[in-house]
């Protein structure tokens, strides 16, 4: 659900800010659902 909405690739090549960039991927689906209810 989260790679059709947001995208399912990371920009980034160093594990650690993919890392961060997945998590905060996940917030920010996690604060939409919490909106759209």
């Amino acid at each position: 659900m989260i790679k059709r909405t947001l995208g399912d690739a990371v920009r980034t090549r160093f594990w650690y800010r993919e890392f961060r960039e997945i998590v905060l991927m996940c917030v920010v689906y996690n604060i939409k659902r919490a909106i759209e209810q």
